[in-house]
């Protein structure tokens, strides 16, 4: 039996009123609007979503005019062992694609007990801390409202303060296949609201650097803050520009991975808007012995300072 902190779940007596989800859902503008829903999967249902030669998730694609993503096989969510699939592109083209991936999943329960009761299950979806407040409204407000209107369980976890610098939490909705897509068109349809959420998704599989967290972010170089927090080891805060993000990221996080790797440093990059104190610069927090901290430093300060000469040149 699961914990029951930070979660809202449904009444079975509410009444069903409704059967497509209740637009309130997206204007037409959001509707169109690139985002995208992160959700976790275990390693062989990764792999019945991907298909032999990557022929079913072609297929789901082609379908769905959504693009779908999964981390690699070793490249786990923290805390668990399970990949994360990312669905982007337009909220219909989005909720058609994970309709295919979840049936599917569920094709793969055979779940034949009683053909007269569906199936409740559970899909996991990842929502950043920061992002969490909308969902759940004031006094709960929201989530109450996409619980009615969706009849799923919603339950948002507590942070996890067991990985450093880890800045997302599990959304856990549990219900039918209807019930959860209806939950996750009204979670996605508020979170696409928050400007911040749907531009980050340049960097969905951001846990690969041994669970350093990795929002993103840089350009600028430079000041440095020391930081005494944790005493464990020594850490400094360097400011970079977000357009030499990438740079310093890399393609679903690999550069930041390998520097972490390289240097035995670990790396937190600030959420999207929180810049140091006077700037517009993202903050780069590094951790580790003296030694990891000076080498990771060197090799981002040397990444910017080579895109700057090129701009230059």
């Amino acid at each position: 039996m699961e914990s029951t902190e930070s979660s809202y779940m449904s009444s079975p007596e509410a009444a069903r009123k409704r059967s497509p989800p209740p637009p309130k859902s997206p204007t037409s503008e959001n509707a169109e609007k690139p985002t995208y829903v992160r959700f976790l999967v275990s390693n062989a249902a990764a792999g019945s979503v991907i298909g032999k030669g990557g022929l079913t998730i072609t297929e789901f694609q082609s379908k769905s005019g959504a693009r779908i993503q999964l981390s690699r096989n070793h490249e786990f969510f923290p805390g668990t062992s399970d990949r994360i699939i990312m669905v982007s592109g337009a909220i219909d083209d989005i909720l058609k694609a994970v309709e295919l991936i979840l049936a599917k999943l569920l094709d793969e329960l055979n779940i034949k007990d009683n053909d007269d009761v569906e199936p409740r299950t559970k899909v996991r979806l990842i929502v950043s801390n920061s992002s969490c407040g909308s969902i759940i409204g004031k006094g709960g407000a929201t989530i109450k409202s996409f619980i009615e209107g969706s009849q799923a369980g919603i339950k948002i976890s507590p942070q996890d303060n067991n990985f450093y610098g880890l800045n997302d939490r599990l959304v856990t909705v549990t219900g039918t296949l209807d019930e959860q897509l209806r939950a996750i068109d009204l979670i996605l349809s508020k979170l696409c609201e928050d400007s911040y959420y749907s531009q980050a998704m340049h960097a969905p599989f951001s846990y690969a650097a041994t669970y350093n967290s990795m929002s993103y972010a840089p350009n600028g170089a430079g000041v440095k803050f020391p930081n005494h927090k944790e005493d464990h080891s020594n850490s400094i805060t360097i400011g970079v520009s977000d357009e030499h993000i990438g740079l310093v990221l890399g393609r679903g996080g690999r550069n930041i991975m390998e520097i972490s790797q390289v240097s035995g440093a670990r790396i937190k990059i600030s959420d999207r808007g929180d810049f140091m104190s006077g700037t517009n610069d993202r903050k780069v927090t590094i951790m580790g012995s003296q030694r990891a901290i000076h080498q990771a430093e060197s090799v981002i300060l040397q990444k910017v300072a080579n895109a700057s000469e090129r701009v230059m040149d």
